[in-house]
This record gives C-alpha cells, sequence and structure tokens, in this order.
C-alpha cells in the first residue's frame, strides 16, 4: 500500500494546500480524478447546507469562497496568469516570462472577474446539487491529467510537470477511469444534463490547451489551472440552462 498512499499524498499536495508539501510523482496522477470528486462534493456540500440558510445568491457565494479556499487560489492564479500570457500580443517567451511573473495585469483581471462571476450566477440559478459539482470537478481534474500526460512540456528549463515525464502509457487508463467516474457522478444528479455539462467543459477545458500549444508551444502549471477553471465554469453554464 506503500506506492498508493504515496500517490494519494502528492496528488492533494499537488491539488490543494492540505498537509505538507510533496515532491510530485507518477503515481500521483491516478488519483487525481477521485481528490477532484472529493473536491467538489465539498464544495457542493457547502452549497447544500448554505442553501438551507441563505438564498440562493449568498449560496452561491459560500460554494465559490469554498472552493477557492480548498485549492489554495492555486488555479485562479494559473487562470490570471495564463490570461496575461496568452490573450496579449505579445512573442513566445515574453508571454511565458509574463505568466512566471507574480503580477497580474488588464487581461488576467478581466477573466478572472467574468470566471467567477459566471460561477456564483450559474450556482444561483441552480438548486443546490453537490453530485453536479463532484462530477465537473472530477472531470477536471482528469483533464489536468490528461493534459499532464498528453501535451508537451512549454517551458524548456522544466518544472514540477518534469516529475510526470514518462507517463504517457498511462493516458488511456487514467482519462477512461476519470471520465467514466466524472459522467457517472454528472448523471447521478440529472442523466442527461450531468453528462452534457462534463463534455462541454471538456471542450471548454481543451480549447485553453489548444490556445496554449498555439501560442507557446504546450502546457504550463498555469495553462494546467486555467484549463481546470475555465472547463468548469463552462461546464456550469451548461448545466444552468434551461433545459
Amino acid at each position: 500500500m506503500a506506492e498508493p498512499r504515496r500517490g494519494l499524498r502528492a496528488a492533494v499536495a499537488f491539488l490543494t494546500p492540505v498537509g505538507e508539501a510533496v515532491e510530485p510523482n507518477p503515481d500521483a496522477l491516478w488519483w487525481f480524478p477521485a481528490v477532484g470528486a472529493l473536491i467538489g462534493l465539498t464544495v457542493g456540500a457547502v452549497w447544500w447546507l448554505a442553501g438551507r440558510a441563505w438564498s440562493p445568491a449568498v449560496a452561491a457565494v459560500l460554494a465559490v469562497g469554498a472552493d477557492l479556499a480548498l485549492t489554495g487560489l492555486l488555479h485562479v492564479d494559473g487562470l490570471c496568469d495564463t490570461a496575461d500570457g496568452l490573450l496579449a500580443p505579445l512573442d513566445r517567451e515574453r508571454r511565458l516570462a509574463v505568466m512566471a511573473s507574480p503580477e497580474i495585469g488588464a487581461f488576467g483581471v478581466a477573466v478572472c472577474g467574468v470566471t467567477l462571476l459566471a460561477r456564483w450566477a450559474a450556482l444561483a440559478s441552480l438548486r443546490p446539487a453537490p453530485l453536479l459539482v463532484a462530477g465537473v470537478w472530477a472531470a477536471s481534474r482528469t483533464w489536468m491529467a490528461a493534459i499532464i500526460m498528453g501535451v508537451p512540456y512549454a517551458r524548456r528549463e522544466g518544472g514540477l510537470a518534469r516529475a510526470f515525464l514518462g507517463t504517457e502509457r498511462r493516458l488511456a487508463s487514467i482519462a477512461t477511469i476519470g471520465s467514466v467516474a466524472a459522467l457517472v457522478l454528472a448523471a447521478g444528479w440529472r442523466p442527461g444534463v450531468g453528462p452534457a455539462a462534463v463534455v462541454a467543459g471538456t471542450l471548454g477545458a481543451f480549447g485553453v490547451v489548444a490556445l496554449a500549444r498555439a501560442r507557446v508551444g504546450g502546457f504550463t502549471g498555469d495553462v494546467l489551472g486555467a484549463a481546470g477553471m475555465v472547463g468548469e465554469t463552462v461546464g456550469l453554464i451548461v448545466a444552468a440552462a434551461r433545459w
């Protein structure tokens, strides 16, 4: 059981601020969907409990805040940096430098603001549904694992992603397991709409990755966070449509 525990600790450390820092390792990728589902269930539980005491608008704010806390603002930081680096008219090296900078520019502020507002509006228009959030969030971490395994790393000097090199053979297995789990969880909310939200979120996430490949040649840690945030938001918006 040593290797599974090692992978779980590494996945939790990589995706959340919980626990002590652990060096990323390939075993962590197997646990990405499960950690995503657990984060989603927790956010969904906060949403459901808050909905029993407050209005839908307040419950939605608390759910969005819970997600930010459980992810340590890591993904929203990645969204801001990615927006600044990929959307501004810059050359490749300058884009990567901007994404590595701790400063946030106008593109990052605007995209982050719209994304958080969209998440709040979608949640506020729905009845609290923990299974929906668990499904979309499990899918989100599955996308992250698939990106790590299937997309080139953009920075020549390397980074945390180096710890995952050589995991390409696991892509099909992890993507299949994570996708099935995400679809089943989302279908537990609404059989047709939940899976549609997961599929739509997948398209949104990989749209971010396609832009990153075109402009910087691959993914970075910031792109992982941005893909997750955008995909989750697209999934929530689709779920909130008037079906």
